[in-house]
């Protein structure tokens, strides 16, 4: 049953389309992820679903009792209670309750004998109560101390007056209250921003059990994977529903892609052929030959033209190196940084090496960017022994992005980073992140998150460095930069080691995993799902967890062979679609060849055959790359 129908929902600011013919249902307990390119109307869509923005036309009905609360991304909170005592301001239903039971049970203390007010009393006692267990009052305190903790906050946190926090530690609060208020229906926006990983995997277990629906704007990709089972796709002011989680999503949205490419491509042939084929009939001889030629250019024009959704605006991205860096790039020895009494870690040892690609992990506060910054030379070392190989040379991605001037144009940024390369090189690379006529001349101090980011990893790209570190490179990418990101350090030749809470960003460019903490590094052999993995199977290990039983482990050889089996059966049948798609283009192709002959374009009755036989094998392919993307979604 639907608790939210969206029906051609518009809106435009001013004159231009945000959001285009909107249409989408949110049935009870679906848990949909948001996504789109920053600036592709989220945020907008979700503030209209809220309320706090009007729509130009278009129709939003809510299922009758359905009351959706929203996390927006910069809510402002200003309290002089204790964070504690702001999380108890939720439950003023639960203690209105609590006082009307004690002062009814008051009452009811006075009879000394059965009479009508007394039953009155006592049905309305049970009613209290009723609502009262309802609502768990009874556990309160254990409710909000266990969200609270979930979302980073220690015990000696509850007491901190809120107007003293800083602006991360705000949000955790605001979405511990909208948490801890357990409404059947929810949108949030980016509420992963300000928390770790730890913080991150908790939440994710508090909405996997969630009992409402949600929409949920995030550019966390593992993190949506592990909550949603929709993905809602905003782009070009429309939006697209898949459904499953966002690496299915992925999968299918790649295959559409490839699949529009060669629609796209095949009607762009088709409309080069089609016009030479009209302008050779509209200008030959005989009434019949520009008759037909009329007949042939209505229809052309009467084709709707296919959406090259493939050629979006993203920006380009490439790492290179001149100079190869030697064999062994750091050696930390028994590091350790402290600032007056305050340990901030002790007992750091590590190699890396050449073609390394490092992801490091750990709490807030354990010292991950210090490490940087020792590396760079902008913090000194308390004790130890740190060791840069030879020919290394350090691009430093800063999640703080203070290595820009706040005054600066981005033009003049990258000019007095690169002083000889000539203005038109400088826009040229500007252009390749997105910065395109005017853009190159806004001041740094006013840009986004997103585009400051775009500037820093120029300047990166720009660098030639040989060792890339990166503190926090995605915090303010939308996915498809992230995706282009970790294309281009995939391909990059040289060492890479980043500091993210992103885990799918981990998952596809770390060879290495490093697990920070305050007395020492664990290293891990692999990708972040590895990671978590071994980290399971050492806890199962820790457990003394009794082994599998040889019928468990039978049927899960049995299970696995089975997918196997299927996994080889749809493989050949794809290769087989991929087989026919290919002989179907090649004899489109020699049609085309045939009919760009002279001699076939004087003779009107072979471009007829030849045209209808082209016809019919376009048909077939447009037919057969149906079935091929049917069996390469499954």
């Amino acid at each position: 049953m639907a608790i939210l129908s969206v029906k051609n929902l518009n809106k435009e600011f001013i004159i231009n389309p945000i959001l285009t013919d909107i249409n989408f249902h949110v049935e009870e307990r679906d848990k949909i992820g948001l996504i789109g390119q920053n600036g592709s109307g989220k945020t907008t869509l979700l503030n209209i679903l809220a309320g706090d923005l009007s729509y130009d036309s278009g129709e939003i009905f809510y299922q009758k009792d359905a009351h959706p609360k929203y996390l927006k991304q910069y809510t402002k909170i200003s309290s002089d209670k204790s964070i504690y005592d702001e999380c108890l301001t939720i439950f003023d239903e639960v203690f209105d309750l609590e006082d009307k039971i004690r002062e009814i049970e008051g009452e009811i203390s006075k009879f000394t004998e059965a009479s009508e007010d007394l039953d009155r009393l006592l049905n309305d006692h049970l009613k209290l109560l009723e609502r009262f267990n309802n609502l768990k009052g009874q556990e309160v305190d254990s409710r909000i101390k266990g969200v609270l903790k979930g979302l980073g906050f220690a015990d000696e946190d509850l007491s901190k007056v809120v107007n003293n926090l800083s602006g991360g530690q705000k949000s955790r609060i605001n979405l511990a209250k909208l948490l801890l208020s357990n409404p059947d229906f929810m949108f949030l926006d980016e509420p992963t921003n300000h928390l770790d990983i730890k913080s991150i995997a908790w939440l994710e277990a508090f909405l996997r059990d969630y009992k409402g629906s949600f929409i949920v704007v995030s550019h966390d990709r593992f993190f949506l994977d592990n909550v949603v089972n929709k993905i809602f796709l905003l782009e070009n002011h429309k939006l697209t529903t898949y459904k499953g989680s966002y690496t299915n999503f992925q999968k299918i949205r790649k295959k559409e892609l490839e699949v529009r490419k060669k629609q796209y491509e095949n009607q762009q042939r088709e409309f080069a052929r089609e016009s030479k084929i009209v302008e050779r009939f509209l200008h030959g001889a005989g009434a019949k030959a520009i008759k037909q030629g009329k007949s042939r250019l209505k229809r052309l024009e009467s084709l709707e033209p296919v959406d090259p959704l493939y050629l979006k605006n993203t920006a380009r991205i490439k790492f290179q190196t001149n100079i190869k860096a030697g064999n062994d790039i750091f050696i930390g020895e028994d590091l350790s940084k402290t600032y007056g009494d305050r340990k901030i870690f002790s007992n750091i040892n590590f190699k890396v090496f050449n073609g390394d690609r490092i992801g490091i992990v750990g709490e807030n506060g354990v010292g991950k960017s210090t490490l940087f910054k020792i590396i760079m030379g902008e913090t000194n070392l308390s004790a130890g022994e740190l060791k840069i190989g030879t020919d290394v040379f350090i691009g430093y991605f800063d999640q703080e992005m203070d290595h820009l001037t706040s005054t600066n144009t981005i033009i003049d940024e990258i000019w007095n980073s690169y002083p000889s390369l000539t203005h038109f090189e400088i826009r040229s690379y500007l252009a390749k992140m997105m910065f395109i006529g005017d853009d190159v001349f806004k001041v740094i101090e006013d840009l986004s998150g997103g585009e400051k980011a775009r500037v820093s990893l120029l300047k990166l790209m720009l660098s030639d460095s040989n060792v890339l570190l990166m503190d926090e490179p995605t915090n303010h990418l939308d996915i498809d930069s992230k995706e282009i990101l970790e294309d281009a350090l995939k391909n990059y030749e040289g060492t890479v080691i980043a500091i993210s809470h992103d885990r799918y960003f981990f998952n596809n460019f770390a060879n290495k995993v490093w697990e920070m903490k305050n007395d020492g590094i664990d290293e891990y052999l692999g990708n972040y799902s590895y990671y978590i993995e071994k980290k399971l199977s050492l806890e199962i290990e820790d457990s003394d967890k009794e082994e599998m039983t040889q019928t468990q482990k039978k049927a899960l050889q049995k299970e696995e062979r089975k997918k196997i089996n299927q996994r080889q059966k749809q493989r050949k049948k794809i290769q087989g679609l991929e087989n026919e798609i290919e002989s179907i283009e090649r004899q489109i192709e020699n049609i085309d060849l045939e009919l760009a002959k002279p001699e076939v374009a004087a003779d009107y009755e072979n471009i007829l055959a030849l045209s209808q036989k082209r016809d019919e094998l376009t048909k077939t392919l447009e037919e057969t790359y149906d079935k091929w993307m049917e069996y390469a979604e499954n």
